[in-house]
């Protein structure tokens, strides 16, 4: 089978910028996600782009998706979501893990998840954020979410995020962002562990992540927690 005569063209974006638009991370999203509708062939896909995630659009009027790193598939995925409810412009996206409401305010685009939905991160807090900055990429083990507060009155935080996997291949590379692929050093922006953290501190929160990244998130009632963060279209 030959993946790039089926799959007729994909967006390129890039979710959780910076206020001038820098960084952020990558996403793939096929908007036709009828034309490869078989999970291995998305699967392949998703390795062949080598984005973080790849999103498949199974109905863009109703939001539903299908979401893929370049190794397994996931029910639930933070800055997939966020992107690709941008890109749809729609009240909510289907994911298997549940409804994720959607809504844009001005710069940026929100979903409303629940922080179970998101995988296991061992959230690691430093007394600086001075701290965070110097902190070397640790050796492979447990995914980190190294966080300090900036200005806890403001609920300013510095955040880095160590996947700590390794790829499929044994090799751990460095460079690109990805919330759940493993093989990269440091995950440039991640709304999964973002949602975690503010679970965990009931509060919301401006986390500025990795190189430059910004993500927004403010808990709300039930046990849902939003995020939200500027989204980009690359191509």
């Amino acid at each position: 089978m030959v993946l790039n005569a089926r799959v007729t063209g994909y967006d390129v974006l890039r979710v959780f910028c910076g206020p001038r638009g820098g960084h952020g991370n990558e996403l793939g999203v096929v908007r036709e996600g009828s034309v490869l509708p078989d999970p291995a062939d998305r699967q392949e896909f998703a390795a062949k782009l080598g984005f973080s995630e790849t999103v498949f659009v199974d109905d863009p009027e109703r939001g539903v998706v299908d979401i893929y790193t370049p190794t397994l598939r996931l029910p639930f995925a933070g800055h997939p979501c966020v992107g690709t409810a941008w890109l749809l412009d729609v009240p909510e996206l289907v994911t298997p893990a549940g409804v994720v409401g959607a809504r844009q305010d001005g710069e940026f685009s929100w979903i409303e998840a629940r922080p179970e939905w998101a995988p296991p991160r061992t959230l690691r807090r430093y007394g600086s954020a001075a701290e965070v900055d110097a902190l070397p990429v640790p050796p492979p083990g447990e995914w980190i979410y190294a966080w300090a507060w900036e200005d806890e009155a403001a609920g300013r935080v510095r955040a880095r995020a160590f996947p700590g996997r390794i790829d499929e291949r044994g090799d751990s590379r460095s460079g690109g962002a990805g919330a759940c692929t493993g093989g990269i050093d440091e995950d440039e922006a991640t709304g999964a562990a973002a949602l975690l953290l503010t679970a965990r501190l009931g509060r919301a929160l401006n986390i500025r992540q990795g190189a430059g990244s910004q993500i927004l998130t403010a808990p709300q009632p039930g046990g849902w927690v939003e995020v939200g963060g500027r989204v980009v279209l690359e191509r």
